[in-house]
């Protein structure tokens, strides 16, 4: 219905978890939701601004979200899909984990990580998973989005590796470049050891 908004930065409101940006398009005010971490990249109070939109309809209450991308919106757009997952949670998604991560999280079934993000159950985690994953990996070749290399960790050996360089204090964004960079060596890309993946993504990082 609303594809997109373009307009004037008009107001920020926080309630709570959620980010209320109100955007001035020929001098009406629209109230849109957006992703808490879209802030830091948002220009100055009365500057422009292009959102991509979602309406949510529901009985007297009509609520529109914003995201800096269509690829985001799309993303938004799939999670909501899923049974159990409304739009407040997918934000909370989107928020706690950003696009690359949480896509990736899905496509290769890291259910813990998706798990960290409040509100999101082990049981829920695991139906985004089962119900994503096969869509979003193609949606993923289809956008353009970087990817981790087939010769990547898979499974239950990505979530050790992953959640033990968490534990470690090392960003998502850290973990997925060291993945990909060490998963280009023939001998570790054949090995199911979780500990040899973190072995030599500790050393990748720490050079």
């Amino acid at each position: 219905m609303i594809g997109f908004l373009k307009g004037a930065i008009a107001g920020i409101q926080k309630q709570g978890n959620r980010v209320i940006l109100t955007l001035d398009v020929n001098q009406v005010g629209y109230d849109v939701q957006i992703v808490p971490r879209l802030l830091q990249q948002i220009p100055e109070m009365g500057e422009l601004l292009q959102l991509f939109t979602h309406l949510q309809l529901r009985e007297d209450q009509f609520t529109l979200f914003g995201f800096g991308s269509v690829a985001e919106r799309d993303l938004f757009r799939q999670l909501i899909s899923v049974s159990g997952v409304g739009p407040q949670l997918a934000m909370a998604l989107l928020d706690t984990l950003g696009m690359a991560d949480l896509v990736q999280a899905i496509v290769v079934g890291n259910t813990r990580l998706l798990s960290k993000t409040p509100g999101v159950g082990s049981k829920t985690a695991e139906r985004i998973a089962l119900e994503l994953r096969t869509k979003l990996a193609e949606w993923r070749e289809q956008s353009g989005m970087v990817t981790l290399p087939a010769a990547g960790p898979a499974g239950t050996v990505q979530e050790d590796v992953e959640m033990t360089l968490l534990a470690l204090g090392y960003s998502n964004s850290e973990i997925t470049k060291a993945l990909k960079a060490v998963g280009q060596t023939a001998a570790l890309a054949k090995s199911a050891d979780a500990e040899a993946w973190i072995r030599e993504a500790i050393a990748w990082l720490s050079k």
